[in-house]
């Protein structure tokens, strides 16, 4: 019987010795002066400067990009999901007031591709430095027969920190206070099972296929990098008092500005404030399907939503437009249930 290795069931170690290496610059791109380590070790460690902070609170988040994968791999582009990554955790710890600090990521997959994956880890560095954060660690697992040929899986963890007092829970939303949106760039990470079956199966496209409605090929609207809106928030919040912030991932406006909301209060949602982009027209057209569950399952062209005395919306608008975002206000809150009511 033939000695066996590690190698000929399927894991090479040199070959992960060689990906690291090949890594290291888009890594250390990233990393903040407060970072202590390299890359490589057993654990990435980071000095949180207590000095600047009162009385600091450790803000953690941790998400993946879901089936967006699926049209990674079908146009054999792996650039901008690793911004993804970034984006769905950063996103999500940014509404608290935490600016985040350092990243970490899972990588896992059947074989290891040397030149796919660096291509991730491209676009995960690129997401940290969007964010400002330094990716200071993360693990690369190659399970040989655990997932298909091509085929790999992310996850993401980030960790921030806000001084206690500086906490934004919605709390102290009220009746009468504004709602700002913040556009998106597009589906970002959510409704992708939904979307791939309207454009892959119901409008038989090929991912390298023009989408005349969108001009565009489909790999390239649905590949659209999530937006990172860490330093316009950071920014804002130096200027304004933000009461409350909503990222709208899965469950969209419906299902997200809610759990912002304080008892008593109802956030009405003027529709006719803003244009969702046009995928989201192609969807529900190609797609039959119903506009409550669009605005359930999409985030509808808003990304970020954050609530603010509303004789401050307008210059908070100018101030976002000015960071480079596409703002508005998009609503009002008003005495009710807890929730989101549609008008206009």
């Amino acid at each position: 019987m033939a000695k066996l290795t590690y190698k000929s069931a399927g894991v090479d170690i040199d070959a992960g010795d060689r990906f690291v290496d090949k890594i290291r610059p888009f890594v250390k791109s990233t990393f903040r002066p407060e970072v202590l380590t390299d890359i490589g070790g057993f654990g990435g460690l980071f000095g949180l400067n207590a000095g600047k902070y009162k009385d600091p609170v450790l803000v953690s988040g941790t998400d993946g990009v879901g089936t967006k994968l699926k049209v990674a791999f079908m146009a054999n582009r792996h650039d901008t999901v690793g911004i993804d990554l970034v984006a769905m955790s950063v996103n999500d710890i940014v509404v608290t007031g935490a600016e985040p600090l350092f990243f970490l990521d899972y990588l896992a997959c059947g074989k290891l591709d040397a030149a796919v994956h660096s291509d991730v880890v491209a676009g995960i560095a690129e997401g940290c430095r969007r964010a400002g954060c330094a990716l200071i660690g993360g693990e690369t697992a190659e399970m040989p027969g655990f997932y298909p040929v091509g085929e790999y899986d992310l996850a993401g963890f980030a960790v921030g920190v806000v001084d206690k007092a500086d906490i934004i829970n919605g709390s102290a939303i009220r009746p009468g206070d504004a709602v700002v949106g913040l556009a998106s760039s597009g589906l970002h990470s959510n409704g992708y099972s939904l979307a791939r079956k309207v454009f892959f199966e119901v409008m038989g496209l090929k991912p390298d296929d023009m989408v005349p409605e969108l001009g565009r090929t489909a790999a390239s609207e649905l590949l659209q990098p999530t937006r990172i809106y860490v330093k316009t928030i950071l920014a804002l919040m130096r200027e304004f008092k933000i009461k409350g912030m909503a990222h709208i991932t899965g469950g969209g406006i419906t299902g997200n500005l809610p759990r912002v909301l304080p008892e008593g209060c109802l956030a009405r949602v003027d529709k006719g404030a803003w244009k969702p982009g046009p995928v989201f027209t192609c969807i529900q057209k190609h797609g039959n399907v119903d506009e409550d569950e669009m605005y359930r399952d999409f985030n509808m062209g808003i990304g970020m939503m954050l609530v603010v005395e509303s004789g401050v919306a307008d210059e908070l608008v100018r101030a976002a437009t000015e960071l480079g975002e596409t703002a508005f206000v998009a609503g009002r809150i008003a005495k009710g249930e807890r929730g989101v009511e549609y008008v206009g």
